[in-house]
């Protein structure tokens, strides 16, 4: 019975990760206008959001799937890169908007920790 409550801050924080990045990525499909402004007023290029959203998308499968550990390691660290300079873009225009990135940096954080005990 300890197995399942050692494995619980990984479920939690993974699938909690994985819905906010399966919630984003849709964001930029679905509201490609309103994120491309947003792209633009972080000073990102608007080329970006497409290529992004498959790549959110595909590091969860890494994450999920664990085929490989390399893999699974860039994805974690694609992630991470990704929410360190989504939250520095959002504190240098002082938009407000870093409270996501944050939160997903945290889940990132405890579901990279948490899957290195499991393993």
């Amino acid at each position: 019975m300890a197995a399942p409550k050692r494995n619980l801050p990984y479920l939690i924080s993974t699938v909690l990760l994985s819905l906010l990045m399966l919630i984003s990525a849709a964001m930029y499909f679905v509201q490609h206008d309103q994120i491309a402004e947003a792209f633009t007023a972080l000073g990102y290029p608007t080329y970006l959001i497409y290529p992004l959203a498959i790549a959110k998308v595909l590091g969860l499968v890494a994450i999920w799937t664990r085929r490989s550990e390399e893999l699974r390691g860039l994805a974690y660290a694609g992630f991470f890169y990704d929410f360190v300079l989504a939250l520095a873009a959002h504190l240098a225009v002082g938009d407000g908007q870093f409270g996501p990135a944050a939160v997903a940096l945290a889940l990132l954080a405890v579901s990279y920790v948490s899957s290195r005990r499991k393993a």
